[in-house]
């Protein structure tokens, strides 16, 4: 029987009521119900289009059909757990190992990034019968408790840093210790991961890995510096310990030219283990680890199974067989090699026309805008950005949405059939907000509070129309 639909009063009601407080919703002075969704858009109850730049889960496109009907069809034939032999977790598995450097050969399926993170710290605890970790600032690697404990993010919010757990610097060379202007900034921010070891072994103690995204999101969509993944990878190998990339974030072509994004620190560099999920079943709850025969074989040696309910399903497999396809069908590491460099070119323009823009940075369709107060003193813009996020959501049906420690950066990790047409549309309309937000300032935009009239600065009465009487409306209602 179908369900009855609810009223969006009543769904918000029942949710704040059923639903734990702390699972947020996106927009939660005002959400938005989602209803339907397809490629890069997203639907409410009354039909009302969104432009979506926010779900990165979400691959290939939202309810692609030919992911659909793979996890349709295979469900409709069987569905059983991993311990029974059959094809799919192999074919999946060899596809796999096919776009990852040839050491890479040993496959655990899970459901999560944070589970597949989990047995990350496992496998690297057991093959080099070492506990320490080290991590870089503002780092996220998942909810679970193990992972909350190396993720700067979360436990500087809740009990702390444990003992065990060493914080390196995260290399941004846009506000970092090391910026633009260092002559080899990799270097520099690899030797504060030697430094750092060295205070390890001081103590007494001894790593058991080095965890980083291969490119920081939670961080700020940080661009890591040319020659610090392989620097980092020889000081952690001499001190026993190895090399985690979490590709969760930023995995199957989202870079463009590489399939993976620890790819972009050169074809020379490979992790001892890597992480993925997100976007690797569309949705659909799959994730993995990929790592060497001599790790796995260490994991396997402690005599323990491992065994997984849920991962490596034949419809999750199934699933993640198509979105392979799908990538490669419609050459969208391609799409985002096009698209994320005139997005990028855009925002670097937009940028010489805005002093609130400090930093465009990203590769492929994984970029950041961080605002900014002060170009100099980088001062984070963070109610600018929050306000940039609800203009465009309210006015222009458009999903963005902020990170960064300070939540001052704008990001942008769409679907990966975002299109020329999206990239444009989204920069016309910031630029219209920035412009807008500029002139509202008050050394910038006279008002008589009287006549509610609008003295516009010399050079911006070209202003459209539409947006004079927002000011107006703005005056009134603030007044």
């Amino acid at each position: 029987m179908a369900q009855e639909e609810l009223r969006k009063e009543e769904t918000l009601a029942m949710r704040n009521r059923l639903i734990g407080q702390s699972c947020k919703l996106f927009y939660s002075e005002d959400p938005v119900k989602i209803v339907r969704a397809r490629g890069q858009y997203l639907f409410d109850e009354n039909g009302k289009r969104y432009l979506d730049c926010i779900s990165n889960v979400q691959h290939v496109g939202h309810c692609h059909p030919a992911i659909t009907k793979a996890a349709a069809a295979q469900m409709d034939v069987l569905n059983t757990n991993s311990r029974f032999l059959h094809d799919n977790i192999v074919l999946y598995a060899d596809r796999l190992a096919a776009t990852l450097p040839q050491k890479l050969c040993v496959f655990y399926f899970v459901n999560s990034g944070s589970e597949a993170n989990d047995l990350a710290l496992r496998l690297a605890r057991q093959y080099t019968q070492h506990e320490d970790v080290v991590v870089l600032d503002h780092a996220y690697h998942g909810h679970l408790m193990s992972l909350i404990d190396i993720s700067p993010y979360k436990f500087r919010k809740l009990a702390g840093q444990k003992e065990w757990v060493h914080v390196a610097p995260l290399p941004d060379t846009y506000r970092g210790i090391y910026r633009e202007d260092h002559p080899n900034p990799g270097q520099a921010y690899a030797d504060t991961v030697k430094d750092l070891i060295e205070d390890v072994h001081k103590k007494g103690r001894k790593i058991s890995a080095f965890f980083a995204e291969s490119l920081p999101s939670v961080g700020g969509q940080i661009i890591l510096p040319q020659g610090y993944f392989p620097k980092v990878a020889e000081y952690v190998h001499s001190a026993g310990g190895v090399f985690v990339a979490d590709e969760v974030q930023t995995g199957f072509g989202r870079v463009g030219h590489h399939f993976w994004a620890f790819q972009l620190q050169g074809d020379d560099f490979c992790p001892d283990i890597v992480t993925m999920g997100k976007p690797m079943g569309n949705g659909h709850p799959l994730a993995c680890v990929a790592t060497t025969a001599e790790i796995a074989g260490a994991f396997t040696a402690n005599g323990v199974e491992y065994f997984n309910t849920f991962g490596g399903t034949p419809v999750s497999c199934a699933v993640g067989l198509a979105v392979l396809d799908v990538i490669v069908e419609e050459d969208l590491r391609g799409n985002a090699v096009r698209v994320g460099a005139h997005l990028k070119d855009l925002l670097t323009k937009l940028k010489a026309r805005h002093e609130i823009i400090g930093d465009v940075r990203g590769v492929g369709l994984f970029l950041g805008i961080e605002l900014v107060i002060d170009r100099e003193k980088k001062t984070p813009a963070t109610e600018a950005a929050a306000h940039v996020v609800k203009r465009l959501k309210e006015e222009d049906q458009i999903c963005v949405s902020t990170d960064g420690p300070w939540e001052n950066v704008l990001k942008f990790k769409p679907p990966m059939c975002f299109g020329m047409e999206n990239a444009e549309l989204v920069v016309q309309c910031i630029d219209r907000i920035l412009t807008v937000t500029s002139l509202m300032t008050p050394h910038r935009l006279e008002v008589n509070t009287t006549s509610h009239n609008i003295s516009l600065p010399p050079g911006k009465c070209s202003l459209p129309e539409d947006d004079i009487l927002k000011f107006h409306t703005f005056i009134i209602q603030n007044k």
